[in-house]
């Protein structure tokens, strides 16, 4: 049964914002080092996305893959371990702004991905609208890494403690003091940390293990998920992010998230993972709440594996869209 949408105004429009940052790549695909994940958005808008929502009453907005074409990466060195951070702060600070204009037309930002590092841009969108915003972030990754725990210093790793100012832009020390500091749009940009949850961690490094547990951050790993089923977790992060169940929520789904044999063709992946019906019953229960404000799907990167596998994380990807924005099984 299809759910009124407590704030998404009517005739609902989804605003579909690709992001495959294929013109602003130089080394890397924006916050993370492997490439093809910004060849995702292509393929889930090519495999008939648009239509699919459609079809399930939506209205939908799609103004074509946003290229960045303004944004420079001829010269952006490391500043400390950070690998890209012009590039991922400028396009990020973007991405804010085209989700946050449309959430405040009162549509649902539907963004494709991308690496993760997106979030920042989606989510600080999305609470310019919403401050009142609470996030249900779905991944193997905590993505919480700061500048000073990363080791890898792939800026996807760190989008969460960026939102949620454990990171800030007097995190990143410029050698030079004459131009922008990297992610200085973020510091007006708060997301408590009590108001996001995690499902389906697996792969957390030490560094993120002690800020979750110092935040008190609602975090439910692959071992919550096979204690207490899928149902249960999904009611217990709720209830710690959004107990009345009257905030928006945001729903930042990282397709890592669910075991490699179900989307093979992602950056990161990681054995153990949700089930196809696991991912879907997030999706499904997430959008029967009402609370549904927006949606991320990230790292779909269809040039890590065989085209067959390609085609089912492509499917996949579009399914837990169909999920996400109303389509039942019955």
């Amino acid at each position: 049964m299809a759910s009124k949408s407590k704030f998404i105004t009517e005739p609902k429009t989804v605003a579909v914002v690709g992001c495959p940052f294929r013109q602003v790549l130089c080394a890397f695909s924006g916050g993370q080092h492997r490439p093809g994940v910004d060849e995702g958005p292509i393929h889930i808008v090519n495999a008939g996305i648009i239509q699919q929502l459609t079809g399930l009453g939506w209205k939908v907005q799609f103004d074509g893959h946003h290229q960045f074409e303004d944004i420079s990466t001829e010269s952006d060195p490391p500043i400390g371990k950070l690998k890209n951070p012009r590039l991922v702060s400028k396009v990020t600070e973007a991405v804010a702004k085209v989700v946050g204009d449309h959430a405040k037309q009162g549509q649902l930002p539907l963004t494709l991905g991308g690496d993760h590092s997106l979030a920042m841009g989606t989510i600080g969108g999305t609470l310019s609208k919403y401050p009142d915003l609470t996030v249900i972030w779905v991944d193997a990754h905590a993505d919480i890494n700061t500048p000073e725990t990363t080791d890898s210093g792939n800026i996807h790793g760190m989008p969460v403690s960026f939102l949620t100012s454990l990171a800030d832009s007097s995190s990143v020390r410029l050698i030079s003091s004459n131009e922008p500091v990297p992610f200085a749009w973020l510091d007006s940009i708060h997301l408590p940390p009590s108001r996001i949850a995690y499902i389906g961690l697996r792969d957390v490094d030490a560094g993120e293990k002690a800020l979750l547990r110092e935040q008190n951050i609602a975090a439910f790993s692959m071992h919550e998920v096979d204690r207490y089923g899928i149902g249960q977790v999904v009611e217990m992060a709720l209830d710690k992010i959004n107990p009345g169940r009257d905030k928006p929520v945001h729903l930042s789904f990282d397709v890592d998230a669910l075991d490699p044999t179900v989307a093979p063709s992602t950056g990161t992946p990681v054995r153990g993972g949700l089930t196809f019906r696991e991912g879907h019953y997030i999706c499904e229960r997430i959008y029967e709440t009402g609370l549904l404000v927006a949606v991320d799907l990230m790292e779909v990167n269809p040039s890590l594996k065989d085209q067959d596998s390609v085609k089912k994380t492509v499917a996949v990807g579009c399914s837990l869209l169909r999920a996400a924005l109303g389509e039942t099984l019955l």
